[in-house]
């Protein structure tokens, strides 16, 4: 295929500036329209600032004939104003969704069909626990704007890799190669039945670019596969070069401690309480790996990603994980690993 007019909606921030950059490098002509706010576009992509909240924000890109548009979006009135913008210049709309869009997240190995979440009504989503209505109403703007036969909705578990400012993949790198403790001891979730699935962001963007060269269109979970967290953390042990202790709180101790699940303040990242999520990071790929997903070995990501980490300053605010003087206190109530 010969170089496309691609219109990424964002472009700047951790994710769609992956697509931006996978995009040129496979050949593309790439506009990528953003306030700017996150970052920079990479280098030969042309950036369009504007609001997409604002009424007006659409007009720039909107008179554009574009191959494929991609968007990133969580909002659905940011959504709806594309599409409505756009669905008469352009061939094909992506919408990056989310697996959070499904109701039930207690059945290991669910695909595509599985129920969703009423759509937010609001154009905004005003808290992060409505996160997986919006993205349903961001879903069903694209598909109707757009049809079945020119929309593609791919649906992310949790992205992973280099970039990962939430720390949710990081964390566990960065602590096994720096532990808190003097005698070098971590402290990690006893989650036996618990699983991790993620997709690096890498090649959640090459699936990306190449599905729109295609125009797949459907609905995909974009997810990587399923291992046990115990195993997640072995790997993420491994390629720290971890050799000291490794000590563990169950779910009832961690909760008694007040830590945290899966992200933010006082967290352990990735561990989830059961049997709620055990389907939470166990769902369906099948029908993306059919459909050209390809994944690298989860340990060439989290090496990648404590690299990142030791370059861009691990003494950073962190936006997940427990502190060390938390860790250091739970650690003296901890015990070792049956």
């Amino acid at each position: 295929m010969g170089p496309m007019q691609i219109l990424i909606l964002g472009g700047t921030a951790w994710l769609g500036r992956e697509i931006a950059a996978e995009a040129l490098r496979r050949g593309h002509q790439v506009t990528c329209l953003a306030r700017g706010t996150s970052g920079s576009v990479p280098a030969g992509a042309r950036l369009v600032r504007a609001d997409r909240d604002a009424p007006d924000g659409m007009d720039a890109v909107a008179e554009q004939h574009w191959d494929a548009v991609i968007d990133v979006s969580r909002q659905p009135g940011q959504v709806r104003r594309a599409v409505a913008a756009l669905a008469g210049t352009a061939e094909h709309f992506t919408f990056v969704s989310s697996c959070s869009v499904y109701a039930d997240h207690a059945y290991p190995g669910a695909d595509e069909t599985a129920g969703l979440l009423p759509p937010l009504e609001s154009d905004l989503m005003t808290s992060p626990d409505v996160y997986g209505e919006a993205k349903v109403a961001c879903e069903d703007a694209a598909r109707n704007a757009f049809g079945s036969d020119r929309s593609l909705i791919v649906r992310p578990g949790l992205i992973a890799g280099p970039g990962d400012i939430t720390d949710r993949t990081g964390y566990w790198p960065l602590r096994f190669a720096r532990p808190v403790a003097d005698d070098g001891s971590v402290l990690i979730p006893d989650a036996p039945g618990l699983n991790a699935q993620v997709i690096d962001a890498r090649d959640l963007a090459a699936w990306l670019v190449a599905s729109a060269e295609l125009q797949l269109t459907g609905a995909f979970n974009a997810v990587g596969d399923v291992l046990s967290l115990a195993e997640h953390l072995e790997i993420a042990r491994g390629v720290a070069g971890h050799a000291g202790p490794v000590l563990v709180l169950d779910q009832d101790e961690l909760a008694a401690a007040d830590v945290n699940p899966w992200a933010g303040e006082r967290s352990l990242p990735l561990w989830l309480p059961l049997p709620d999520f055990a389907g939470f990071t166990s769902r369906n790929n099948a029908a993306a790996k059919e459909a050209g997903l390809a994944l690298r070995p989860l340990a060439e990501t989290l090496a990648d990603t404590l690299a990142w980490e030791l370059a861009t300053g691990p003494d950073r605010p962190r936006n997940a994980g427990l502190a060390a003087d938390e860790e250091r206190r739970l650690l003296s109530i901890a015990h070792p690993r049956s």
